[in-house]
């Protein structure tokens, strides 16, 4: 089932994060403790944007937390990556908005390939020292941009 997760549902998405996150980039595994999770999803991520979750029968095992044009967060537990609960939860977002974007860690290989393949490209990498986690380079892409010459085109995204 895919449907937007109320405020008392933030602890069980803080552990998919958690989980997805750790098992993704094992290089910044307990990045955060358990309860700084939870006060980003409380305090951040329910403040400022739509969250929906897919479950399989009562477990989470997946998010997706997007505003206006831009991917908060999109996180799949582990033991249901490859299955396509990714792209179900891209595709809510997707469907919401005229045009997205967000950032990747450029060594997180899985999830560059998984933007790719559903139509976002690269257009900016960085250093990482503008971001939370010790300077970890990131990647943003985007989907519906195109940047080419500094003319930036926009459409809609196929959904």
């Amino acid at each position: 089932m895919l449907r937007q997760l109320a405020l008392t549902e933030m602890g069980a998405a803080a552990q998919v994060h958690r989980a997805a996150f750790d098992h993704a980039i094992p290089w910044l595994a307990g990045l955060h403790t358990p309860d700084e999770d939870r006060w980003f999803y409380r305090e951040h991520v329910f403040a400022t944007c739509r969250v929906w979750g897919r479950f399989n029968g009562d477990v989470l095992s997946g998010i997706i937390a997007f505003r206006d044009g831009w991917i908060e967060q999109l996180y799949v537990l582990p033991a249901v990556q490859g299955r396509g609960v990714g792209t179900e939860l891209l595709d809510v977002a997707k469907g919401a908005c005229e045009r997205l974007e967000l950032w990747t860690f450029q060594r997180n290989a899985l999830a560059r390939h998984f933007y790719e393949a559903r139509g976002f490209t690269l257009i900016e990498r960085t250093n990482g020292a503008r971001n939370s986690t010790n300077g970890n380079p990131t990647l943003k892409t985007t989907i519906a941009v195109m940047k080419a010459l500094g003319i930036e085109l926009t459409a809609k995204p196929h959904v």
